[in-house]
């Protein structure tokens, strides 16, 4: 049942306001409804404002197949609230009782981290990811889970305290309209955060982007099996490489698959899922587009941000801070 008020929605193709219908058995939520008639359906608990999962699908199937994986209160590590706090800037602290959307939910990696810390969190997927969400943290009485484009978000514009969208922005078609589509939704001293691939030219040295012209044509169960079948001795590999003394950190990267031996506290086990996890969301996204600084800068300016600013001593990835 979303938790959120009624009032933030609104629908995507009018600007109406949308209403709450109740079922008549169940008294729960069923429908969002706009004065014309538009009709957006609750399901499972989820409000749904796309049909399908688009060109997202991926996503949908990664996330309800490793749905706990990386849930820090069921692998047993902070790893997911260190990163929140590194690539947002923010003290968790400032979350309590405000009004957080969560732009690219997934399975609700850093919507428990956002709930945890006392805000009330809208979280939006496109993709089936949704599902796994709201089994994972839901029914809560400051959650809100919906199934919605980040290009056509249900909220009235400036209904959000805190905004961020961490990894899922440079997997939309159009990269641009996805990050503009975000200041909109915060109030006036609203804070924004988003971490996007970096735009390298050593990125594309590496096997990944080459393979990804074979990977994005394959059946995604396809692809998914023979992962499963390669990861475990790629991983012999990249290990074997990075142990070679002096040019080790260079020949790992040259082994097409997510290793994170040395890196994050996990297991053995842990290490071997989050592996074939993070290699398939390499090899599987129909979108992948990297940015520059100098772009997502620009972006934010020309939607209306400032104080904007890239956390500084972060060599993966592009994080990215601003105030509407």
């Amino acid at each position: 049942m979303p938790s959120a008020n009624a009032s933030i929605f609104v629908c995507p193709a009018t600007g109406e306001p949308l209403a709450f219908e109740l079922d008549g058995d169940q008294g729960q939520p069923a429908t969002l409804v706009s004065p014309s008639g538009r009709r957006y359906p609750v399901r499972g608990g989820v409000a749904r404002f796309v049909p399908d999962d688009v060109y997202a699908s991926n996503f949908g199937m990664q996330w309800n197949t490793f749905s706990r994986t990386q849930l820090d209160r069921y692998n047993g590590t902070n790893i997911s609230r260190d990163r929140f706090r590194l690539v947002t800037g923010w003290n968790l602290e400032d979350l309590a009782g405000k009004r957080v959307l969560d732009a690219g939910c997934g399975a609700g990696r850093f919507a428990q981290i956002a709930l945890d810390a006392g805000a009330e969190v809208v979280a939006v997927d496109l993709s089936s990811a949704v599902d796994a969400c709201q089994a994972n943290l839901g029914p809560h009485p400051r959650l809100t889970v919906v199934q919605a484009s980040i290009y056509d978000l249900p909220f009235l514009p400036g209904s959000f305290d805190f905004v961020y969208s961490i990894g899922v922005l440079q997997h939309t078609p159009d990269v641009e309209r996805a990050v503009k589509a975000l200041p909109p939704m915060l109030k006036p001293g609203g804070r924004l955060a988003c971490w996007i691939y970096e735009h390298k030219p050593t990125a594309f040295m590496t096997p990944r982007y080459p393979l990804r012209a074979l990977t994005t044509r394959m059946p995604q169960e396809r692809l998914f099996q023979l992962l499963q079948r390669w990861v475990p001795p790629l991983l012999k590999v990249s290990d074997a490489c990075a142990a070679v003394p002096l040019l080790g950190p260079y020949l790992r990267k040259l082994v097409p698959v997510a290793n994170y031996r040395g890196i994050l506290p996990l297991t053995p086990e842990q290490r071997d899922e989050w592996a074939l996890l993070d290699t398939f969301d390499w090899f599987a996204p129909a979108y992948d587009q990297p940015q520059t600084w100098r772009t997502v800068e620009r972006w934010l300016r020309e939607a209306g941000c400032s104080d904007i600013r890239r956390i500084p001593g972060r060599r993966i990835g592009l994080p990215v801070t601003a105030t509407r």
